[in-house]
């Protein structure tokens, strides 16, 4: 261990190796479908693994910062092929 504070995946910062595995999972069809639909058994199955066995689960949390089941971000409904929603 090097200085006071040991190395966690918060402060780890993500090689190019990291990133080569977590696009692996950013184009796993069962964690696509986990970030997508935000429920059902891929996101059961991808929570389970992810911290435990998965490497391309664990590269994808360190390089993005967030878990393989976690939508990234807000698409536009548009982009989708639906109409977005009235206020």
């Amino acid at each position: 261990m090097i200085g006071s504070e040991p190395i966690t995946m918060s402060t780890r910062k993500a090689s190019s190796f990291d990133k080569a595995l977590a696009r692996v999972c950013v184009n796993c069809p069962v964690c696509r479908n986990a970030r997508r639909r935000q429920g059902g058994a891929a996101v059961w199955l991808v929570s389970q693994v992810e911290s435990k066995l998965c490497p391309f689960c664990r590269a994808y949390e360190r390089v993005y910062g967030r878990k393989a089941h976690v939508a990234a971000v807000n698409r536009q409904s548009s982009s989708l092929g639906r109409t977005p929603p009235k206020a």
